[in-house]
């Protein structure tokens, strides 16, 4: 039979290094037009980006052939540059090493691109780090904490210990 056929829904999430509150409501509309920019031109479909001054969620349709990995990294590298040559950080911006990758199926996609651009309201109630273990225990994500990323406050540990 020719050709490939396919139906993959990646959501990719990954913080601004140290955790630091640098992506200000004032570009962050522009940094995600420019990242779904770089997605489209990979050849991948956007479905759903927003994110927190301290970290970023996108949720695109992928294509087999597409490496999530080579994806992630042109993201961080070209966006990073973006912020760079705009000045559009007073500080220095860098995204941490790293990032979580979670699958949906198609049943799902309302509920995810919701999930994402509710952000703000759902931080409201539930930090990053809860998020993010969350995440790791509803896919059954084996990990080991001191390889995650470097967070900055580590008073809020005995909130993860209930998940």
């Amino acid at each position: 039979m020719p050709g490939t056929y396919s139906q993959i829904y990646i959501q990719i999430v990954f913080a601004v290094q140290n955790r630091d509150a640098l992506i200000l409501s004032s570009w962050e509309e522009r940094l995600y037009q420019y990242i779904t920019a770089i997605v489209q031109n990979q050849g991948q479909k956007m479905l759903a980006i927003n994110g927190m001054p301290d970290h970023i969620h996108i949720f695109i349709g992928i294509k087999p052939s597409c490496r999530i990995s080579d994806l992630v990294r042109e993201i961080k590298k070209s966006s990073n540059e973006f912020i760079s040559d705009k000045q559009l950080s007073k500080y220095k911006f860098n995204w941490q090493e790293g990032y979580g990758v979670f699958s949906y199926s198609d049943s799902q996609i309302n509920n995810v691109v919701q999930y994402i651009m509710r952000q703000k309201e759902h931080h409201k109630k539930q930090t990053f780090k809860q998020e993010y273990f969350e995440f790791l225990k509803k896919f059954n994500v084996s990990y080991e904490e001191k390889y995650l990323f470097d967070w900055v406050l580590d008073n809020d540990a005995e909130d993860i210990k209930g998940l």
